[in-house]
């Protein structure tokens, strides 16, 4: 099973990511340790999205997508 989720920032609400994972409870472990340059400055973190794909390259094709501007408009209007 193949993950993309998204996290809020706990101290800074405005801020979110986006990343995709087989095992996604490391990675959230992870990014919570300040192991991510793109997170650390951000952290603590809390999943406020998961999503499960069968397939590898589908969860990257909808994290990609989740990324452009369309896909702002759509978490905006779907998930956030």
């Amino acid at each position: 099973m193949h993950y993309v989720y998204i996290l809020r920032s706990i101290h800074s609400p405005d801020q979110t990511y986006i990343g995709s994972t087989s095992d996604i409870k490391t990675r959230i472990l992870s990014h919570n340790a300040g192991a991510n340059k793109h997170t650390s400055k951000f952290r603590p973190w809390k999943i406020i999205w998961i999503c499960g794909f069968l397939n590898q390259n589908k969860a990257i094709a909808f994290e990609q997508y989740l990324k452009t501007a369309s896909g702002i408009a759509f978490r905006k209007k779907r998930i956030l």
